[in-house]
């Protein structure tokens, strides 16, 4: 993985996002809300779950541990969580930008919600963040089918073959 792959990792993951953004800017309010199950039982609730985790995994990375979530991540408006996105986005691509093949392979020290300490490559954590949207993007969709509303595909081939650079 060099700095070129990493960026790309990062444009197919806010791509992915929009996706399931456009999606659930159509819904009814009350259909976000909704409890369908799951680790995080909304639509609204997984969204601003992966928010949330995209920003304090960004916050890691430039040396700074949250103790707790963001308090806007409780906001209601989902227009809101969706700004929070895109800025997370946009400081993390000029952090990205930044990076060097030495980088990535430095390890990244940070301590844990819970508190624990913990410490891994900087090109892992990328690999980690990208795939832990993935999977609840995977549960949103999910959720959205429950709800007889069709989603956009996010798999990665269809980024490749639609978004390429």
């Amino acid at each position: 993985m060099n700095p070129a792959d990493v960026l790309d990792l990062f444009r197919y993951n806010a791509w992915a996002n929009e996706r399931i953004i456009s999606t659930m800017m159509r819904l009814p309010p009350e259909a976000l809300t909704q409890d369908l199950g799951g680790s995080f039982p909304t639509i609204r609730g997984t969204f601003a779950h992966i928010v949330s985790a995209e920003w304090v995994w960004l916050e890691r990375w430039m040396g700074i541990s949250p103790t707790s979530a963001p308090d806007w991540v409780r906001s209601a408006d989902l227009s809101q969580l969706v700004s929070h996105l895109h800025g997370v986005q946009a400081k993390r691509n000029v952090f990205l930008a930044g990076l060097s093949e030495s980088d990535l392979r430095s390890s990244c020290s940070f301590t844990l919600l819970s508190g624990k300490a913990a410490s891994h490559l900087l090109r892992d954590l990328f690999i980690h963040v990208t795939n832990h949207s993935t999977y609840h993007r995977g549960q949103m969709a999910a959720m959205l089918r429950r709800l007889g509303t069709p989603t956009l595909s996010t798999d990665f081939l269809i980024y490749r073959s639609e978004a390429r650079p």
